[in-house]
């Protein structure tokens, strides 16, 4: 078994000067920063008072799980021999918020949509969509269910 370690920093950039003596009297401003990467803006979601142009906790989650799966279809992929000439993903997270302000994500669907080089690949194309989470170490950590319905076409 290997250990592999992740270290980021967040840093808020969200005081406007009173810090947090009021709710409606700061920004949900932050960065996200890690040793020789870009800065990513990050915010809460628009309902929380964020700034819809800058990734959200909830946003990122759900890209995680679309990076995961991608990477590891695309490895399944060579393995097997499919040759996959495109990849996009238009994933979606559902999250339900409570009355007393908790809340967590209750689903996440993945729609990657595949083209792949011969026709004889496309139907194991489909196949390996489902491999994917016996590997992706992002979804297997979820407690809720994260489905994909995937699209595999044959390159025209």
């Amino acid at each position: 078994m290997k250990l592999h370690q992740y270290a980021v920093s967040v840093r808020w950039t969200g005081n406007e000067g009173s810090g947090t003596t009021r709710y409606t009297g700061y920004s949900r401003a932050h960065e996200i920063s890690a040793v020789d990467k870009p800065i990513i803006e990050g915010s809460s979601d628009a309902a929380f008072r964020g700034d819809p142009r800058k990734y959200t906790p909830e946003s990122l989650l759900v890209a995680s799980l679309s990076q995961c799966h991608m990477l590891w279809y695309l490895h399944l992929c060579t393995v097997a021999k499919v040759v996959v000439t495109t990849y996009a993903d238009h994933a979606t997270g559902a999250m339900t918020e409570h009355d007393d302000g908790s809340g967590e994500f209750t689903e996440v669907v993945l729609h990657p949509s595949v083209t792949v080089s011969d026709e004889s690949m496309v139907q194991r194309g489909l196949e390996l969509h489902a491999e994917v989470h016996r590997y992706c170490f992002i979804a297997r950590s979820m407690n809720f269910p994260v489905r994909n319905e995937p699209v595999v076409r044959l390159q025209q």
